[in-house]
């Protein structure tokens, strides 16, 4: 049963594998969604499946025996990842601890994205939980280190501390008076919150899948509680994405899911597994923002919402007119009034917005004669800089 992806309920599946097995399960079960999921893939196939049920004590009570089995083949360094969300962790969490012992709590991750959403009379959600237990105190754990926030002063941290007489934490010397540093830094330890996007609609690991989850998650889930040749089990294994995980990090895998197709996508993915790059995690949010300092700054004084990635125009006004946007644009630094205004009118065409504005930055340059061209829709302002320029200009002409 060592690389294998199998038919079946996995209580059933599961009672042909030896005791003391696998050496780390990851299990995405239903979540008590109360609710059918179901989504077509590029190719039109259709996956779904049923995640309703008559009370919350009949999904504990199947949810259950499925752990005391789950139990039952893991080695004594085995660890197990249980992923939830609110709509059950605070029972499951209570089941965990009955199964493994509350002792045998290690973790509760914190999976955190960002996500579209409507509103509706809640916190809009942007997490889930993945518990993290052990078999026994001695479980498999491979530290992971992350890079130094921007604010931290890696300067200071490469010294040594110490205390002092009064308990207080100094910088530690040597007898001449010399800093003491440490040895190489690695960054700092793997939290239990982690920003892992949600898988892009466009992602070139997408499958359609209901709910398939990152590669990138799955993969820190492997990284951080088995080693090479290892076997990873996944007992809900849907769309594969542990599978895919446990063989590009060198690991072996068993799959078990109830469904024929979730199987056979899942052996699909194995013989030819795809992991998407996520540009976030590259290069920050941050990487993101391309509008000018300048052209941020003097907008933020508006009550408006900045976009980033739209040449045509920068911000969008709070308020609409007749449910239309009224959209504006910065002129940029040696940019011709003109060609802004024309920019700026192609944008509100897509965008259907009752109103243009521009925001004039600059005084010299031929855009004084073009006012006659510029499309109609648009109404120019100055900018506090140039207006008060302007005043000052006049006041000066006048004086000579």
């Amino acid at each position: 049963m060592i690389n294998e992806i199998l038919h079946g309920d996995c209580l059933e599946v599961l009672k042909d594998v030896p005791a003391n097995f696998v050496d780390l399960v990851y299990l995405d079960p239903p979540f008590f969604s109360q609710s059918n999921h179901a989504l077509k893939s590029k190719t039109l196939a259709e996956f779904s499946f049923n995640d309703t049920w008559s009370s919350m004590d009949a999904y504990i009570d199947y949810l259950g025996l499925r752990l005391e089995e789950i139990y039952r083949v893991m080695k004594r360094d085995c660890s197990v990842f249980v992923h939830c969300d609110r709509n059950a962790s605070h029972r499951i969490r209570m089941l965990l601890d009955q199964v493994f012992g509350f002792d045998r709590f290690v973790s509760e991750i914190i999976w955190t994205y960002r996500r579209w959403s409507t509103a509706k009379n809640s916190l809009l959600g942007s997490h889930q939980t993945i518990f993290m237990y052990s078999k026994t105190e001695n479980y498999k754990f491979n530290l992971i280190f992350q890079d130094y926030s921007e604010t931290t002063n890696l300067d200071q941290i490469l010294q040594r501390r110490e205390r002092n007489q009064h308990g207080k934490a100094v910088y530690a010397k040597d007898s001449k008076g010399n800093v003491l540093l440490h040895g190489p830094k690695k960054g700092v330890p793997l939290s239990d919150t982690w920003n892992i996007p949600y898988l892009n609609p466009k992602a070139r690991e997408r499958c359609g899948y209901p709910t398939q989850k990152p590669l990138l998650l799955l993969e820190r889930i492997v990284m951080l509680a088995s080693n090479k040749g290892d076997l990873i089990l996944d007992p809900f294994c849907g769309s594969g994405t542990t599978l895919v995980a446990a063989k590009l990090l060198n690991r072996n895998y068993l799959g078990i899911d109830s469904s024929g197709e979730a199987v056979d996508l899942s052996r699909k993915r194995i013989e030819n597994p795809i992991r998407s790059d996520s540009r976030v995690l590259k290069t920050g949010r941050a990487a993101y923002r391309n509008l000018p300092e300048e052209v941020a700054s003097l907008l933020r004084q508006l009550p408006v919402k900045l976009v980033q990635r739209n040449s045509g125009f920068d911000a969008i006004h709070d308020e609409f007119v007749d449910g239309k946007p009224v959209i504006l644009r910065v002129q940029r630094n040696g940019e011709d009034l003109a060609e802004a205004a024309e920019k700026l009118q192609r944008a509100g065409k897509t965008k259907d917005a009752a109103l243009l504005i521009l925001v004039r930055t600059e005084t010299e340059g031929p855009q004084h004669t073009l006012f006659d061209m510029f499309p109609e829709d648009v109404h120019v302002i100055d900018s506090l800089e140039v207006a008060v320029q302007s005043k000052l200009e006049n006041l000066l002409q006048q004086v000579h």
